[in-house]
């Protein structure tokens, strides 16, 4: 089944920076979940579990057969620069930054957009499942 739109709720973290890290996915169609992913990432930064989640997302909406993807984030930094407000300065973001961006091409149109954590908190019990069940 193919779907119109796909929003995304992405979140990544890791305990100590770098540290044991996680990502986690929710995807929603008209409210209702289509999909969740729960990583374990072994040794990285926040940033860098960030953007993996955000990439996971992306991914898997692009199997799902998603034409238009608007992906939620908690991150304002990975936000801001996959918006192209700040550039992306550090080497290892930068590879899995161009990932992210050369697969937003894959569909007809993706949007990024920040919330706060409280509004985030599906895609973040994901990423403390994955670190808990590994550490």
């Amino acid at each position: 089944m193919a779907y119109d739109k796909l929003i995304i709720f992405s979140d990544g973290g890791a305990r100590g920076n770098p540290g044991p890290a996680g990502a986690g996915v929710v995807i929603k169609s008209d409210g209702e979940v289509v999909d969740e992913i729960s990583k374990y990432l072994g040794e990285a930064t926040n940033n860098q579990a960030e953007y993996t989640a955000i990439l996971m997302g992306l991914e898997r909406a692009k199997e799902l057969g998603a034409k238009e993807v608007e992906s939620v984030m908690d991150s304002e930094l990975a936000c801001k620069q996959l918006n192209g407000e700040y550039k992306v300065k550090d080497q290892e973001l930068a590879k899995i930054f161009v990932k992210v961006w050369n697969l937003t091409h894959e569909f007809d149109k993706v949007t990024f957009r920040h919330v706060k954590r409280e509004f985030n908190k599906e895609a973040d019990a994901l990423v403390n499942k994955a670190i808990d069940a590994n550490t």
